[in-house]
């Protein structure tokens, strides 16, 4: 798909040094972070009018054409459907992007499944905490070189974490319950175009440009101009997929790019026109739940539909990004660890269920958007009722400095690869 030209986290200094990863192959690499956000911002943007797509993509695919019936005189008409309410307290999903090439399209030869076969690997990762009040949601990306992680519940494993979906979700689950002490019972796994879809749904998601991007290692090569840019199918997933073309090269910075192009997407999706329209709300639905493998807490549609109810109203303020605090690995370069101590105190801003707020920077990818209007701070409306009290709003929870992210409500832009040689 071709771009339009329309409307990073190198800003930040952090104490550890960049950390580096071995280049993609040029020959197809696949597009599991685009499968990941595909799915996560159709959970995460619905209202209330969206939750009719769930229900409908959920069973049209299986419906075969309904016999029109006839009624006598005098018959009564059918009931209303019956009404579907917000799923009760917290919510938490768990969201793997697989890098296999199995069954996707144009990968056939024996060359083409070597990179990644089976079940693949989990790239990308993503844990969607909602409040047990429905008020605040926090989306956590999990780096994929990551070591000496509590695999599969173990205390210590010299595995990388994108290994553990190569021995089943539910691995991938048991590990992010661990590293967060969460209990996480909804999964899901996908495989493959799902941002493409959801791109065109939505007619394409503008995206902010620091500079130049350019990356000859996706499909299609990136070369995309600074400024506003409309990103659009193929052309979205390849900015998605984008390592060597953003940030410092790293997987860190990558995920700051989707965070970026995620909240871009959140904010386009929640504005006046998308969500009142059945059309694109069912492609939206459609181009998500056609390319995720649910558990089987997620495959009934009643379920997907409460979970959307829950998340009707959230602010966008209250909706944020971070990335699970990791500094450089000692013993190897190209991987990175735990940070014990920023990451015990999101576990414990998580558990406690309250709003969270960010006081550290932007990822390693973004910068703030220099031309984004600054919002004035509405004064508190008076109360007519004298006797009445107003409900206090829950305090929120601060993370460490140096623990990254952005909330959906921030506008930022991407920052092309600023080292390359």
């Amino acid at each position: 798909m071709g771009r339009r030209s329309a409307e990073s986290g190198t800003r930040s200094s952090r104490a550890h040094a960049p950390i580096r990863h071995g280049r993609l192959h040029r020959s197809h690499p696949i597009a599991s972070i685009a499968k990941v956000l595909a799915a996560i911002v159709a959970v995460v943007a619905v209202s209330g009018t969206a939750v009719g797509a769930f229900a409908v993509y959920g069973t049209v695919s299986n419906i075969k054409p309904g016999i029109h019936l006839t009624h006598a005189v005098g018959a009564k008409p059918a009931p209303e459907a019956p009404s579907v309410g917000p799923i009760d307290g917290e919510v938490n999903m768990l969201l793997a992007g697989t890098d296999t090439r199995t069954g996707q399209a144009g990968y056939q030869t024996k060359a083409q499944l070597a990179g990644s076969s089976g079940i693949g690997n989990n790239d990308v990762t993503m844990l969607l905490h909602v409040s047990a009040d429905h008020t605040s949601a926090t989306v956590v990306s999990f780096p994929r070189d990551m070591v000496n992680i509590p695999l599969c519940g173990r205390s210590t494993s010299p595995a990388m974490f994108n290994s553990t979906l190569s021995r089943g979700l539910s691995c991938t689950v048991q590990t992010v319950e661990k590293m967060t002490g969460l209990s996480i019972p909804y999964a899901g796994v996908i495989s493959f175009d799902g941002v493409t879809g959801m791109s065109n749904a939505v007619g394409g998601v503008t995206v902010c440009l620091a500079t130049p991007v350019k990356d000859p290692y996706t499909d299609p090569q990136l070369d995309l101009p600074a400024g506003q840019q409309i990103l659009v199918g193929a052309e979205a997933l390849s900015f998605l997929r984008s390592r060597h073309g953003v940030g410092d090269g790293s997987d860190l910075g990558r995920i700051s790019n989707q965070q970026v192009f995620l909240s871009a997407l959140t904010r386009k999706i929640t504005s006046d026109g998308v969500l009142s329209n059945p059309v694109t709300l069912y492609k939206l639905a459609n181009a998500a739940l056609s390319n995720v493998q649910l558990s089987d807490t997620l495959t009934n549609p009643t379920t997907l539909m409460s979970i959307a109810l829950a998340l009707k109203g959230i602010d966008l303020s209250k909706i944020v990004f971070v990335q699970y605090p990791t500094g450089a690995d000692p013993a190897n370069p190209n991987r990175v660890v735990p940070l014990v101590t920023p990451a015990a105190a999101l576990a414990t801003a998580l558990q406690s269920d309250q709003p969270i707020t960010l006081t550290g920077k932007l990822g390693r990818a973004a910068i703030a958007d220099p031309t984004a209007p600054v919002a004035a701070t509405p004064a508190p409306a008076a109360s007519t009722d004298p006797s009445a009290s107003a409900t206090p709003a829950p305090s929120s929870i601060a993370l460490p400095s140096t623990i990254s992210g952005q909330s959906a409500d921030q506008t930022t832009c991407t920052q092309g690869f600023t080292n390359r040689k």
